[in-house]
């Protein structure tokens, strides 16, 4: 654990920052199930889940904040047909939680092949963007006449 109070004293506006290393450090790492995230365009990214057995009734998708949670629960359990000799499929209920960047926003869901796949996307506001100021720009102040009393 690491103490960022000293950080505090000398910076400005990097409490979201500290936050996530906080809590980074804190988290334990899970590694059910497996997902990749991938960057599909400059601004278009896609995070694909391996959910196998579970159905889209049975995953839950939430975007709050800047944290994306996807929580997974099964149903009732099928009866078996026979007698189960090995269960490697896992079919325990799951919850994975992403950071979002700012401006980073969830597009979209669908499931193939027991694969999720969430589609993200970075849509900078204009007024946030990159504008090029011309110099001369600036229109001329008129100064304002005070008469003597």
């Amino acid at each position: 654990m690491f103490d960022f109070t000293p950080l505090y004293r000398s910076s400005v506006g990097f409490d979201r920052l500290f936050q996530l290393l906080d809590e980074a450090a804190t988290t334990e790492t899970h590694s059910y199930p497996p997902y990749n995230i991938e960057r599909v365009a400059e601004n278009e990214y896609r995070i694909t889940m391996a959910v196998a057995g579970f159905g889209p009734s049975d995953v839950n998708i939430e975007a709050k904040g800047n944290t994306l949670t996807v929580t997974g629960k099964k149903g009732d359990k099928p009866a078996a047909v026979g007698e189960m000799l090995h269960q490697g499929i896992a079919a325990r209920g799951f919850e994975r939680r992403f950071q979002l960047a700012d401006h980073v926003e969830v597009k979209g869901a669908d499931m193939d092949n027991g694969l999720l796949h969430i589609t993200l996307k970075r849509e900078v506001p204009e007024a946030l963007k990159p504008r090029q100021i011309t110099i001369g720009s600036t229109p001329k102040l008129k100064s304002i006449e005070t008469k003597a009393a």
